[in-house]
């Protein structure tokens, strides 16, 4: 599937245009719009068919650059693992990452700031709409209609200008110029993304700990914690970009995954890993599948809930049933700036093509 390069981006009020000659912004109404780009300022009018469009000298400062995009799998067949039931267990050690401001590289230190400085800027909207909810209860009972109607409409407009003023405000605008080579990489991480989205079940793996008493564990050596994730293309929050980017959420955390570098967001950062400097290993695991079996997973045995020391049934317990075996495809993405997580996927075969796309933008610098 071909990803989608607009020409045009709507940042609150405001319009950010693309062409040849490079970027240009403008605001208005339909019918009327001001403007400035790598041509001059102008100002452009009409509608049904007559417009007029003048154009105030010549802008010859430098336009905003557009940016363009710039592990070995492990074959070993690990003990099985299983969801943590309620004990014989140890301690779990989470699969996290750390801190999302730490993730950052020289040249994703400006943008990175940028982030930073609007994130703080404060959201009016809310302030409006509680302000119009005040006015309207404290307006004395017998009101005229009219009164209490010019306040709702007083109100709403107010939200709408606040609300786009806060997009404007608290938005980052990231223009990208795909061509070329840096179009082939791009392309092939679209690939290869859409081929992770065909399995039919994805996991962000949270944390693992060993198991202590195995025999009760269907003979696991491995208990982790997971969640149901969704692998899709989109938009980062607060972030206006001219392309569909692929995204997964792992946990507080989301990756974004742009042209020129991963941005990782949680709720108040925003982080910035290179390509350069990401690590994608792919490996497979057995894991006991007491839930459903996604329908793509491939069984590849099946076990007791309750074993014996020769890995039979154990006939103490009379609840006992047979358990199948899954093998699952695990992704691990971390960096050496504290990226650290792991998604799982009910089909193998993904992860490889997933690595080498990244490899090809990392080789492909901007």
């Amino acid at each position: 599937m071909g990803f989608y390069l607009r020409k045009s981006i709507k940042a609150g009020p405001f319009r950010f245009n693309l062409s040849k000659s490079g970027i240009g912004v403008s605001t208005g109404i339909k019918g009327l719009r001001l403007g400035t780009g790598p041509r001059g300022n102008y100002i452009h009018m009409g509608r049904g068919g007559f417009y007029y469009r003048k154009t105030f000298g010549n802008n010859s400062s430098a336009s905003p650059s557009t940016a363009r995009a710039p592990v070995s799998n492990a074959n070993n067949t690990p003990p099985p693992q299983q969801a943590p039931d309620n004990s014989g267990y140890g301690p779990f050690t989470d699969i996290d990452s750390g801190d999302v401001s730490a993730m950052t590289d020289s040249s994703s230190a400006e943008l990175l700031a940028e982030f930073d400085s609007k994130q703080k800027k404060i959201t009016l909207y809310p302030f409006v709409i509680a302000a119009t909810i005040l006015i309207l209860w404290f307006l004395p009972e017998g009101v005229e209609r009219w009164i209490t109607g010019t306040v709702l409409a007083l109100g709403a407009i107010g939200t709408y200008f606040a609300y786009n003023y806060d997009q404007y405000r608290k938005s980052v605008v990231l223009f990208y110029d795909v061509e070329g080579p840096y179009e082939s990489a791009y392309q092939g991480l679209h690939d290869a993304f859409t081929a992770l989205t065909s399995t039919k079940k994805a996991w962000h793996v949270e944390s693992q700990a060993d198991i202590y008493d195995r025999k009760r564990h269907a003979g696991a050596s491995l208990a982790i914690k997971r969640q149901d994730i969704r692998l899709s293309m989109a938009a980062a929050p607060y972030v206006k970009t001219n392309i569909s980017v692929p995204s997964i959420k792992v946990g507080k955390q989301t990756l974004f995954f742009f042209p020129d570098r991963l941005l990782v967001f949680d709720k108040k950062k925003v982080g910035a890993v290179s390509y350069s400097d990401l690590n994608i290993k792919v490996s497979s695991a057995r894991f006991i599948e007491e839930g459903s079996v996604p329908r793509d997973a491939q069984i590849v045995g099946q076990t007791w809930k309750y074993v014996n020391k020769k890995g039979g049934p154990d006939r103490r317990f009379n609840n006992n049933h047979e358990i199948p075996i899954c093998l699952y495809e695990e992704i691990l993405f971390s960096s050496s700036t504290g990226l650290n997580e792991m998604v799982q996927l009910s089909k193998c075969g993904l992860g490889n093509h997933f690595r080498a796309s990244i490899e090809t933008l990392a080789r492909v610098s901007f």
